[in-house]
């Protein structure tokens, strides 16, 4: 078979899997466990290239593949995950194609971008130039639950509006000419371990007011 199917993919693999059955469940009107679904998503994609580093003995060609086949997962989990759940909360259509297209062109850019990097500098990234799409895991979630919290316990009526306008913020932020730290592995384990807190306990608040 072609394609690669050692362990350096299984986190990126795993996290595509994740995201295509939370597209399932967003559509058949489950957004809360589907947000849950795109923080797992998150988290695989957090940590999946130390997986990959890993390998020592990896063939260029594994390499290439494996910077291929993370960004087209990025491009469905992260792009084409959320807009799936912003259709499913009837949010207009041209949000939608905004923020996918905003993340096709950031990651195209990065893609292009790294590799010449690479070739002049080489070693790891030390900024992204605009926020990585992969953000969405991290900020998409957490509005949504904290929205979602707000209707329940205020009657709260602009849930999607509000999270329509996140999408907005959050696509114009791909593409923006702005530098971005990239977190150590420390920093990594603490905004994953914190975003993921939040969530949760947004969630518990919830289960706790219906």
């Amino acid at each position: 078979m072609i394609g690669c199917y050692n362990y350096t993919v299984i986190l990126t693999y795993f996290g595509l899997a994740v995201s295509i059955y939370g597209m399932v469940l967003a559509l058949g009107g489950d957004q809360r466990t589907a947000m849950a679904c795109l923080v797992i998503a998150g988290l695989c994609d957090a940590f999946d290239g130390k997986v990959a580093r890993s390998k020592k003995n990896r063939t260029e060609m594994e390499k290439n593949f494996g910077i291929q086949i993370d960004s087209l997962c990025d491009l469905i989990c992260f792009g084409m995950f959320p807009a799936v759940v912003a259709y499913s909360l009837n949010i207009h259509a041209a949000i939608m194609i905004i923020f996918v297209l905003a993340g096709v062109i950031r990651l195209a850019y990065f893609n292009v971008t790294e590799e010449e990097r690479q070739k002049e500098e080489g070693g790891k990234r030390k900024y992204y130039q605009g926020f990585p799409i992969t953000s969405s895991s991290i900020f998409l979630p957490i509005i949504y639950a904290a929205l979602h919290l707000a209707r329940i316990r205020t009657g709260f009526a602009y849930v999607e509006p509000v999270f329509a306008v996140v999408m907005t913020v959050l696509a114009i932020l791909f593409v923006l000419d702005i530098k971005v730290k990239k977190p150590n592995n420390g920093e990594l384990a603490v905004l994953s371990i914190s975003a993921i807190a939040v969530f949760v306990i947004l969630n518990v608040m919830i289960s706790m007011s219906e």
